[in-house]
This record gives C-alpha cells, sequence and structure tokens, in this order.
C-alpha cells in the first residue's frame, strides 16, 4: 500500500512539474513577444528621433551661417560695421 501511495505521489509531483513548466514555457513566451514588439517600436522611434535631428542639425547650421547672422544684424537690430556710419554724442560746453 505504501508503495501504490508514493507512486500516486510521485505521479502527481511529476504532473504538477509538467503543468508548470508548461505554464512557464507560455508566460516565457508571451514575455518574450510583448518585448520583442516594444523593442520594435522603439526602434522606429529611435530612427523618427534620428530623422528629427539631423533636420534639426540641417537646420541649426543654416540658420548660425555667417551671412544669415550678418544679415539679421544689419536689417533687425540695425548694426554697422565698425567706421560705416560714425555718430558723436556729446554736450557743447
Amino acid at each position: 500500500m505504501k508503495r501504490v501511495v508514493a507512486e500516486i505521489a510521485l505521479a502527481v509531483g511529476l504532473l504538477a512539474g509538467v503543468v508548470g513548466t508548461g505554464v512557464a514555457l507560455v508566460t516565457t513566451t508571451h514575455e518574450s513577444r510583448s518585448l520583442f514588439r516594444e523593442l520594435e517600436e522603439l526602434k522606429r522611434e529611435q530612427d523618427r528621433l534620428q530623422d528629427d535631428w539631423s533636420a534639426l542639425h540641417i537646420e541649426v547650421n543654416t540658420l548660425a551661417g555667417h551671412a544669415r547672422i550678418d544679415d539679421f544684424a544689419r536689417r533687425e537690430l540695425g548694426m554697422v560695421e565698425p567706421g560705416d556710419r560714425l555718430q558723436f554724442v556729446g554736450s557743447d560746453q
């Protein structure tokens, strides 16, 4: 009788191990697929951000060009090169 109980206990233990392993396999597979999907989304976002960065880099280089800054300083700020126009302000005492 003890042997039958031991065999049943062993069978139940093995069955529990097989079921536990199956559940672990399904859970791990689902998590792996979820993480892979997230990785692909992050790669797409990285590509988009890289494109944005490249466009901004080009824009900064364009806006920071010497000719453009010189034009802006002359047009918007009324700046001139030293010696172009002299204006003396003072009191006549």
